[in-house]
C-alpha cells in the first residue's frame, strides 16, 4: 500500500506501507519438529488463537501455500 508522509509544514512526500513481517519458528507435536515460518503479527495472533496445524490446513486451502 503506498500513502504520503505529511511534514508539518504540510509538504507531502511517496511513502510505502510495508507488511509487518516476523520470522518465527513453531514447533509441531505431531511430526516431532519445528518449522520457521515468515508471518505477519495477524498470522501470529490466528496460530496463537486456532493452532499451527489448523492454520496451515486453512492457509493451504485459500491457496496461500
Amino acid at each position: 500500500m503506498v500513502g504520503n508522509s505529511v511534514s508539518h509544514s504540510k509538504r507531502r512526500t511517496k511513502r510505502r506501507f510495508n507488511v509487518n513481517l516476523f520470522k518465527k519458528k513453531f514447533y509441531l507435536p505431531e511430526e516431532d519438529k519445528w518449522i520457521t515460518l515468515i508471518v505477519s503479527a495477524a498470522g501470529i495472533r490466528t496460530i496463537n488463537r486456532i493452532g499451527v496445524n489448523a492454520a496451515l490446513k486453512k492457509a493451504k486451502e485459500k491457496g496461500v501455500i
